[in-house]
């Protein structure tokens, strides 16, 4: 068992997502950034559908149970192992009664903790994804326990990553959404011209944008959103929605962010700024 000795901020257990019930208004939820979780996951040699830890800006202190090996990926919160500083991207051995712990963020927002063979977190609707009202919990809380599959010996193919890193990248590479063509030329100069700032309303449901470009009198049905769905709001405020975030939705679908743009927006904090360009 892993032992949670602090929570941090808003720690979760993510998986690819819960798949086929958008129908139902079940979000796809899963980790936010895709590109981080999979790629500490592949170092573990794990299935692509194993769960992982999500932390968000600050992360916890944990204890291990059990012999294992983790690996930590996306943001940079200054983890140590038995208050040895330890790197990101790379295969660490774990005994019985050591001590994971995160300390300050240094660049991104969203880190990543895998474990060999996954969390082993209850499987609800396909996933073992933590959703509010769809799991019993959706956050570790202090002295809680996390399950995991001992193992004592494993070789990997590959000990440690080196990725070039996105956490400072701000370009946003989209598509068009359903309703683009309803842009006229101004809204779209202000679109891809300018700068956006992170408001301080953002989470894993969606991020709002403290800017605004000129607004509009468009009336639509409630029709179908996924993930990294831009919405415009008839008074020129822009929403991206993100994996938590509703399946339908009464506001022009303006853009459609790229797999790789979410995992960029979901290491944003407040105050970080963002630029969209048509892929």
């Amino acid at each position: 068992m892993l032992k949670v000795l602090k929570a941090g901020l808003f720690t979760t257990i993510q998986d690819q997502g819960r798949y086929g019930f958008l129908n139902k208004g079940v979000p796809v939820a899963g980790y936010m950034d895709t590109f981080s979780a999979t790629k500490i996951n592949a170092l573990l040699e794990n299935k692509k559908e194993d769960a992982v830890m999500e932390m968000t800006m600050t992360g916890p202190t944990l204890q291990f149970e059990r012999a294992t090996f983790i690996a930590i990926g996306g943001a940079n919160i200054s983890a140590t192992l038995n208050n040895n500083e330890v790197a990101n991207y790379k295969v660490l051995k774990i005994g019985k009664g050591d001590i994971l712990s995160f300390g300050k963020l240094e660049s991104g927002f969203r880190g990543y903790l895998a474990v060999k063979n996954g969390f082993q977190a209850p499987i609800v609707l396909g996933s073992r994804s933590f959703f509010s009202s769809i799991t019993k919990k959706n956050h570790l809380q202090d002295r809680d326990v996390v399950d995991y599959i001992e193992t004592a010996v494993f070789n990997p193919k590959i000990t440690e990553l080196r990725l070039d890193s996105f956490l400072g990248e701000n370009l946003l590479k989209v598509s068009a959404g359903p309703e683009y063509e309803l842009l006229n030329d101004k809204q779209l100069e202000w679109l891809f011209s300018k700068e956006f700032t992170v408001s301080n309303e953002n989470n894993r449901m969606a991020y709002q944008l403290e800017e605004k470009i000129p607004g509009h009198e468009i009336s639509m049905l409630t029709s179908a959103t996924l993930p990294g769905t831009v919405q415009l709001t008839p008074s020129g405020k822009i929403m991206v929605l993100m994996k938590d975030g509703q399946t339908t939705g009464g506001y022009p679908r303006i853009l459609q962010l790229s797999d790789k743009a979410i995992s960029i927006m979901a290491q944003k904090k407040y105050g970080d700024k963002v630029r969209f360009k048509l892929k």
